[in-house]
């Protein structure tokens, strides 16, 4: 039985399509749990840039919103896509609202969380902005806290590239 990767899930864009995790392969992925009214949602503008500047060479970055955590993103899929569209000019594919934690956590988070733990081996996301890396392979590479700035996870990905 083969190892399962990202490529074996799918879930659906901002604007309700399903979309497979396969369009992706060999693609470098950045995921990331974002939110519109948290301290982190000016990461935006960073993952922005590094899509900007690295989408050429391979890099998607794929968003994911999330009302998890303090309620901070509490809009609907079109409020959302507006808001990153018109703020941060977010151009990367977005998802729908899913759930991180949880008995209802997304299959593809619970894959994630599972491949690449947080601190202390544990497998819950703590914040917005939790990041995972993916190389072209599909495997996880590595998992960066809310802290870490998109600008300093750089180099991991021009590695993978």
């Amino acid at each position: 039985m083969t190892k399962p990767s990202i490529y074996d899930f799918s879930a659906r864009d901002i604007q309700g399509n399903e979309r497979s995790l396969s369009e992706f392969r060999g693609k470098v992925l950045l995921i990331v749990n974002t939110a519109s009214k948290c301290g982190f949602t000016p990461q935006f503008e960073g993952l922005q840039s590094l899509y900007e500047s690295l989408r050429d060479r391979g890099l998607e970055v794929l968003g994911f919103p999330c009302n998890q955590f303090m309620n901070q993103d509490p809009e609907d899929e079109s409020a959302i896509s507006q808001f990153c569209s018109l703020n941060y000019g977010v151009d990367f594919p977005m998802f729908a609202k899913i759930e991180v934690n949880g008995d209802n956590a997304h299959p593809l988070y619970q894959f994630l969380k599972h491949e690449a733990k947080g601190l202390m081996g544990s497998e819950q996301v703590k914040w917005n902005f939790t990041k995972f890396l993916v190389g072209p392979d599909g495997n996880v590479v590595r998992r960066y806290p809310p802290t870490t700035k998109p600008e300093a996870i750089r180099k991991d990905i021009e590695a993978l590239l």
